[in-house]
């Protein structure tokens, strides 16, 4: 059966400005800004973290569900995700608003100034799961991404009803969400996933100490990015750590966390024992890293299962090959 990824989906608008925006800037007029900066450089990524984990998994011969709320401006995106074995039919549609939208402009000195529209995402919320779960033949996990904190909640509640295992992504709306509704989308999940800073913030937002929350999970997945990534969990005797696989060249770290959880995903739901799966999401998080844009990489069988062997040794990489097909050879 197939695992639903539940989350945002949106494009990235990426401006460069020749030149610094506080050269621009009256200090003490700030409250009267009006300012407009010539832009030399745009680039349209595809993105958005639940899009960005289905084509990383599509892209090792999964099939997943993409569940989210995009506009009527989606369907030269959807095209691409369809083609690379998306599964967008339960992707919502809104008569009214344009999807999410990254617009981001970027100066010499590296300072960014930012505008995120969520759109579309709003309506995330009106989503139901059980209908998507009729439609494939049931789901054996869920991924609640960041997304409306709303559909959050209503997705991870579902799940505990309905009984599917869920994994726990919060991500980025940890930083705006209340304790409550971190408890609500943490309390039950069969996988946690976080980046260290993230399990930090967490536990603090939770109030819950760090034997709590895993008293609440089954397993606790950390990201520790140049360290690679940290597995604690029930009936484990000791954590599973994982150590990152080596990069040709360092293009952009945009987007990494998610082809982890693509990489981490498909293994777990091909039945890889964790520390394989952890080695499967690391080794796609470095093609991430190696190209400019989430969705811009190309997997080929032989280079992909030789670069595992280096990283994680022959054995680990013809255990994963049994698993995973990528699109070329």
């Amino acid at each position: 059966m197939p695992i639903a990824i539940a989350g945002s989906i949106a494009t990235d608008h990426l401006m460069t400005f020749s030149g610094r925006f506080a050269d621009s800037l009256v200090v003490d007029q700030l409250d009267k800004i009006s300012v407009s900066f010539l832009a030399h450089k745009l680039e349209i990524r595809r993105g958005g973290v639940a899009a960005n984990i289905c084509f990383g998994m599509a892209n090792l011969g999964q099939r997943p569900v993409l569940v989210g709320s995009v506009g009527e401006d989606f369907a030269d995106y959807r095209s691409w995700l369809e083609r690379h074995g998306v599964d967008c039919e339960s992707v919502r549609v809104s008569e009214t608003q344009h999807t999410a939208r990254f617009v981001c402009t970027t100066d010499d000195d590296m300072a960014q100034i930012a505008t995120f529209y969520a759109g579309a995402m709003t309506e995330a919320r009106e989503i139901e799961l059980a209908p998507i779960a009729a439609r494939v033949g049931g789901l054996d996990l869920v991924l609640v991404g960041p997304d409306d904190p709303e559909a959050m909640r209503r997705h991870t509640r579902e799940c505990r009803t309905r009984g599917i295992p869920f994994v726990a992504d919060p991500s980025q709306q940890l930083a705006f969400g209340d304790g409550e509704l971190i408890r609500d989308l943490v309390d039950g999940a069969e996988y946690l996933i976080t980046n260290e800073y993230e399990s930090h913030l967490t536990e603090q937002k939770t109030g819950w100490s760090q034997d709590e929350i895993n008293s609440r999970v089954t397993h606790r997945v950390t990201t520790l990015g140049k360290d690679g990534v940290r597995i604690t969990g029930k009936g484990l005797d000791e954590p599973v750590v994982v150590g990152v696989a080596r990069e040709v060249t360092k293009a952009d770290p945009t987007g990494v966390g998610d082809a982890f959880r693509a990489g981490f995903l498909t293994g777990v739901t091909e039945g890889l024992p964790l520390r394989e799966s952890a080695e499967l999401g690391s080794m796609l998080a470095t093609y991430v890293i190696e190209t400019v844009g989430t969705q811009e990489y190309e997997l080929g069988t032989a280079r992909f299962f030789e670069r595992l062997a280096e990283a994680y040794g022959q054995e680990s990489a013809d255990l994963i090959a049994g698993h995973v097909t990528c699109p070329r050879p």
